[in-house]
């Protein structure tokens, strides 16, 4: 009974102890979600320290990538920890049921309602998975209306898995796969002026592929007027929100997507394996089953996704996760994570030879931002690269190939990163600067 009280009890009593020194800080509200560079307003230094003290995280090597798993701050591991606990106890007995007052399916239920409140999402939208990964493979691999011939487009900024998900409706259902690239530098007209013409040349576009924030270089295209551009065409689009969700200001219904795969474990800081599709209630009938699944009624989007035993604790965790982002509040987060890339994106922008991937336009960029060394043309230039930071100055910055205009190495701070930290990137930069020349 005590097991079972304080399960009970521990998403109530952590959240509000668990940020300890945040209240003061988190008085005032930020002013908008369409932050200005300044920030103006934003405690920087003191959501600094309040920040960085939340996590537990080793600094032997200073991790600057935050695109592949966020963390969870001391708290969250603490409810995690306990929910293993609580979930080896109590084993089958829970998961068949058999503990009064805790059915399964209502204990996740609080955890897709807490995802729901977080994009803005009805509940019965939302489904629990393993990863956005396994999400988007979900719903390309699943979407009913392909024909043969029917096109399929996706660019070069999409996630490498996704892209093989996008090929696959070729070889399994006959689609004609179009793949494009946006130019460099990226630029808001650019980038529309590229949708556009993909989509006016492929009068059999049917579905398109879109990257709500680029793994490989940071960019945040313009999410709401592309969807605007294929639904006017006809063409559904797949938004891939792995790395927005968590990160930055998200409302489902004012993107305009019907079907979006995202992470909780990158920048919600969930446990690891947690993501989530959403199918718009209206669109369920056009993702298919998942392998034909009848487990689940077909008017059911649980039935949209595998339905294997899961890491049932990591899932009874979301709740806390989405409670201590309320608590910090994804405007101030949003604001302050761009804050660290200004710091480091601002001193290394005018060292000789060093090439940032994004250009200083508003809204076009998050926390992410890739950089290039002159001279680094090659997928394993940039991997020798990564091991020059990593061994030498023990820093974890990122090889990442796929752009056509040439790898980049991906600079990905998080919430425990610190302006000292950043300072040692800016200094290990200039000191690499002529390592292909």
């Amino acid at each position: 009974m005590t097991d079972r009280r304080r399960f009970l009890a521990g998403a109530a009593a952590m959240p509000g102890a668990a940020l300890i020194g945040f209240q003061g800080l988190l008085a005032a509200p930020a002013a908008s979600s369409a932050l200005p560079p300044s920030y103006a307003g934003l405690d920087f230094a003191g959501m600094q320290r309040r920040l960085v003290a939340a996590y537990d995280v080793d600094t032997a090597v200073i991790n600057f990538d935050a695109g592949y798993y966020g963390a969870m701050t001391r708290a969250v591991q603490a409810a995690y920890v306990e929910r293993i606990g609580w979930v080896n106890r109590y084993n089958s007995t829970f998961l068949r049921g058999g503990v009064p007052g805790k059915p399964l399916a209502g204990e996740l239920n609080k955890a897709r309602a807490a995802v729901a409140r977080t994009i803005g999402a009805d509940m019965e939208e939302v489904a629990l998975c393993g990863g956005g990964t396994d999400a988007l493979y979900a719903l390309i691999a699943n979407y009913r209306d392909i024909k043969p011939g029917d096109a399929v487009l996706y660019c070069d900024i999409d996630y490498d898995e996704m892209q093989c998900a996008m090929d696959y409706l070729e070889t399994s259902r006959g689609a004609k796969v179009v793949r494009f690239s946006l130019p460099e530098p990226h630029s808001r007209a650019s980038i529309l002026a590229t949708y556009q013409k993909m989509l006016d040349e492929t009068p059999r576009a049917k579905l398109l592929l879109l990257t709500h924030v680029s793994n490989r270089n940071g960019l945040i295209p313009p999410v709401v007027e592309i969807i605007a551009m294929a639904k006017a065409r006809g063409v559904d689009v797949i938004l891939d929100s792995a790395q927005a969700v968590g990160q930055m200001p998200f409302d489902v219904r004012a993107t305009g997507a019907n079907f979006v795969g995202f992470s909780l474990h990158k920048w919600l800081g969930a446990p690891l394996g947690t993501g989530g599709i959403y199918i718009n209630k209206k669109r369920l009938s056009d993702i298919l089953p998942w392998f034909g699944n009848r487990v689940y009624p077909a008017d059911d989007i649980i039935s949209r996704l595998p339905t294997g035993t899961a890491d049932f604790a990591a899932r009874l965790t979301i709740p806390m996760a989405v409670a201590q982002q309320e608590q910090i509040g994804i405007d101030r987060k949003f604001a302050h994570l761009r804050a660290l890339r200004d710091h480091w994106v601002s001193r290394a922008a005018d060292i000789p030879g060093v090439t940032i991937t994004l250009p200083p336009e508003p809204d076009n960029y998050g926390a992410m931002t890739g950089f290039r060394l002159r001279g680094m043309h090659t997928p394993e230039q940039a991997k020798r690269a990564q091991a020059v930071f990593l061994e030498k100055h023990k820093l974890l910055v990122v090889a990442k190939a796929g752009l056509k205009a040439g790898p980049v190495l991906r600079v990905t701070p998080s919430l425990f990163n610190t302006t000292a930290q950043l300072d040692r990137l800016v200094d290990a930069i200039k000191t690499e600067r002529k390592l292909f020349e």
